[in-house]
């Protein structure tokens, strides 16, 4: 069952990418008291989430904030070195970036996807949401291969 508009987020454990290296994150802990932009992505480096996914947060940051945002994050079924790596090519430190190595995030979200035929396995699906201390205030899911209600504009453009 894919999660929705109203339901707390589940209980998950994240790994955060930081500089003094990984830190095992309690999802329900982590998104607790605040607003949270999350977005999701098939995968670090792979070529729409670098070249418009991520860069469209960092960009829109400020902006997010300014609409009440107090942190804006990124998850994907990657491991935190991979993710960290990411972040430092795409000068990407204003987005924390949380990996869900196992997909296990994703899997208690019900946004998975299959990416077997790419090599890939078992992935996030493409999303944004807005999480609001730790309920899901707004969500929006990708249609397979496209990129258009998951991106930093079109979330700034619902607050």
């Amino acid at each position: 069952m894919t999660i929705s508009v109203g339901d707390k987020l589940p209980q998950a454990t994240l790994v955060k990418a930081t500089e003094n290296g990984p830190e095992a994150i309690d999802s329900q802990e982590y998104f607790a008291g605040r607003r949270v932009a999350l977005f999701a992505v098939p995968g670090a480096f792979t070529p729409t989430c670098s070249a418009k996914h991520l860069p469209g947060f960092v960009e829109k940051g400020d902006d997010l904030k300014a609409k009440g945002i107090d942190e804006i994050a990124c998850t994907s079924v990657n491991d935190p070195f991979v993710l960290g790596a990411w972040s430092k090519s795409a000068d990407a430190g204003s987005v924390t970036m949380l990996a869900d190595g196992n997909g296990d995030f994703a899997e208690a979200l019900g946004l998975t996807m299959d990416g077997s035929k790419f090599g890939m396995g078992k992935r996030s699906q493409r999303y944004s949401m807005i999480v609001n201390d730790g309920v899901v205030e707004q969500l929006n899911v990708e249609a397979p291969g496209e990129f258009k209600v998951s991106s930093a504009d079109h979330l700034l453009g619902t607050l």
